[in-house]
């Protein structure tokens, strides 16, 4: 019977905290960029301007339907050379994935937006509001509270999809993971403790959102009364 032993994980915590800052790091760095830019996506999309909606569709739809690791290989490797410049580990994977989840929360957006009703439109025209007044100030704060579910589903999958950096030497954990499975021997203790890692990060993120979930019910709940 195989004997379990934690030593390795415990003498090499430091490095498997390390590889979840880097995890966490380029996860950030994708929400901060990919929301915004999901957003521009979203309204460009939403545009009368056929011009406009056909090229936020293209974009959207190549992001969405082609492998983020054939995207992550391509920033990494080709656009250096395309462009004459030094890419970083951290930088592909920054753009890649920044770029990607983008066009995944651009649907969102875009479902969310939608699904306000018209008559939301015509309450703000009414007042005098052009589009977009209407759309910052009466359409977006009430699309957003229901694309929170949808929102936080799509964080834990980049989240997930991160580990993908680790092919372009990105320490992040599960790198740091497999460079100590490797140099310790021990790989099914090291890749259960990182499992155990990602469940409680993503879980409890999962928790803090339902929180909110019930929060902002209740809110709208005494809003209406």
């Amino acid at each position: 019977m195989y004997e379990w032993d934690f030593t390795a994980v415990i003498e090499n915590s430091d490095l498997l905290w390390q590889g979840l800052l880097g995890t966490l790091a380029i996860t950030g760095t994708a929400l901060a960029f990919g929301l915004p830019l999901g957003l521009m996506l979203a309204l460009s999309r939403l545009s009368p301007r056929k011009w406009l909606a056909w090229s936020a569709g293209f974009v959207i739809e190549f992001f969405r339907t082609t492998p983020p690791l054939v995207q992550l290989f391509w920033f990494f490797f080709a656009l250096p050379i395309l462009m004459d410049i030094q890419m970083t580990p951290y930088l592909a994977a920054a753009i890649t994935f920044s770029i990607q989840s983008s066009a995944f929360f651009a649907e969102v957006f875009r479902a969310g937006i939608v699904s306000i009703e018209r008559g939301q439109w015509e309450a703000a025209r009414a007042i005098g509001m052009q589009r977009p007044q209407a759309m910052r100030r009466i359409i977006l704060p009430q699309a957003i509270k229901r694309m929170i579910p949808a929102f936080t589903e799509r964080s834990i999958e980049l989240m997930k999809t991160t580990t993908l950096v680790a092919t372009v030497s990105y320490a992040d954990l599960l790198y740091q993971a497999n460079e100590l499975a490797q140099k310790t021997f021990r790989p099914i203790e090291i890749f259960t403790a990182t499992a155990l890692i990602y469940f409680t990060v993503i879980f409890g993120l999962s928790l803090c959102v339902q929180a909110l979930e019930r929060r902002l019910a209740v809110s709208g709940d005494s809003t209406v009364r």
